[in-house]
């Protein structure tokens, strides 16, 4: 879901995510997570475990699926590892702060 603005309506929500706003809280077929008695968007997406990223420069959020499990990406934040590039030199992650990054991920099982 793409908002310029964080305070979608619950209506906007329901039909972007399938969260139907209830008086019981927020309601996805049987699932049912508890909200305030107002509905704040950042209360919904924090209970939900839903990401929640800003592009600044352009006044746009985006919100993620839901996590209620708690198994999914809930930051777009990557740390910062000490890394090594081909000619062995000392390489940071946060020197291409800036610049659009491709992440390539490798495991062998």
């Amino acid at each position: 879901m793409l908002l310029d603005r964080l305070d979608a309506d619950p209506i906007a929500f329901a039909e972007a995510h399938g969260w139907e706003i209830k008086p019981e809280g927020a309601c996805k077929g049987e699932v049912c997570v508890p909200l305030p008695d107002t509905f704040a968007l950042t209360d919904l997406t924090s209970r939900l475990g839903m990401a929640v990223v800003d592009e600044p420069t352009r006044d746009l959020w985006a919100i993620g699926p839901e996590t209620v499990g708690g198994r999914a990406l809930v930051t777009a934040s990557a740390p910062d590892p000490d890394l090594v590039d081909l000619e062995g030199n000392p390489f940071r992650l946060s020197s291409l702060r800036g610049t659009k990054v491709v992440l390539v991920a490798w495991a062998p099982y």
